[in-house]
């Protein structure tokens, strides 16, 4: 099938680009840097540059190649996330899930691509009431973290729009927290060093339950339902989810640094920010149960303790 990726030098798209060559697909994959086009086509794909905001741009990119899908992973995630205040640090991803995710439906609909795949995040979507461990079914949050509040909206709108698109089968991946190459959990990557250097503390009890993606699963996943599986939500996430005061201390062990420090919660909320206060404490975990019997996805990487102990060894 012809595909167009978006966002296909990010941490996802540089997984899910020569997995979609692999298998056998035709890929045209959109990067917004001249720059990183050689390695695009060193993949095996046809590269070009393309900002998703740019809705001329866009319309012209579908026009001109014809995809009988679309997948969007395009995000604005690199650099000093802090994460004190998110909504500052997430203000373009939201921007590309929101104006971007538009565009590319708009073209979507206007030159016939009949299957629409986007990445959504699920670890701020679920409201932190009831079980510690979501489903697809499970409502979302209505009262996000102060200053998360635009994310939350984004990631909300991206997946309504996607899901509703007329005559287009939408499908919303919800990934995990990412880990692996790429991302701020691998060796050299932010939250990893903040780990490494005890400055990632394990705030009031760290009971918050989260449920991670190794990137290569993300992308498997993605290549999974360009041919496969009903219009919907999907949560893209391993086996295993754990609250933040078993997987942290892990991954210090992990990573050979020391056991990470506690302090209540007031101290984590003064230091970080309501929001990581929110994800130490509250956040919940999600299955993947919907996603192994209605696609036919396997994580390779079922655990993040099998994922961080090998991700470290490389």
């Amino acid at each position: 099938m012809q595909v167009l990726v978006t966002g296909a030098t990010g941490a996802v798209g540089s997984q899910l680009v020569p997995q979609l060559v692999e298998a056998g697909h035709s890929v045209v994959a959109a990067t917004t840097s001249e720059a990183k086009t050689a390695r695009l086509r060193d993949a095996g794909a046809t590269a070009v540059v393309l900002d998703v905001l740019d809705a001329a741009a866009v319309r012209d990119v579908v026009e001109r190649y014809r995809p009988e899908v679309i997948i969007h992973q395009a995000t604005a995630l690199a650099g000093n996330l802090k994460l004190r205040k998110v909504d500052r640090d997430f203000a373009v991803t939201n921007r590309l899930r929101t104006e971007g995710t538009d565009n590319l439906l708009a073209a979507a609909k206007e030159f016939g691509v009949r299957r629409f795949v986007a990445q959504s995040a699920m670890q701020v979507l679920y409201a932190r009431t009831g079980g510690p461990v979501k489903t697809e079914e499970d409502p979302v949050d209505t009262h996000p973290a102060p200053g998360s509040e635009q994310t939350v909206a984004a990631i909300r709108h991206l997946e309504e729009a996607v899901t509703s698109a007329p005559g287009i089968d939408g499908i919303v991946l919800r990934y995990g927290g990412f880990y692996g190459p790429g991302t701020s959990i691998e060796p050299g990557g932010e939250q990893l060093e903040l780990v490494t250097k005890r400055q990632f503390p394990v705030v009031g009890g760290g009971g918050g339950v989260w449920s991670f993606t190794h990137v290569a699963d993300a992308a498997a996943a993605a290549v999974t339902v360009v041919d496969h599986g009903a219009p919907g939500i999907y949560n893209i996430v391993d086996d295993d989810p754990a609250p933040l005061a078993e997987w942290l201390p892990f991954l210090a062990e992990a990573a050979g640094a020391k056991k990470p420090m506690n302090v209540p919660r007031w101290v984590g909320r003064l230091l970080a920010g309501e929001f990581i206060a929110m994800a130490s404490t509250q956040i919940r975990g999600a299955s993947n149960a919907k996603a192994k019997k209605d696609l036919g996805w396997t994580p390779r990487y079922a655990s993040w303790r099998q994922g961080f102990r090998e991700m470290m060894r490389r």
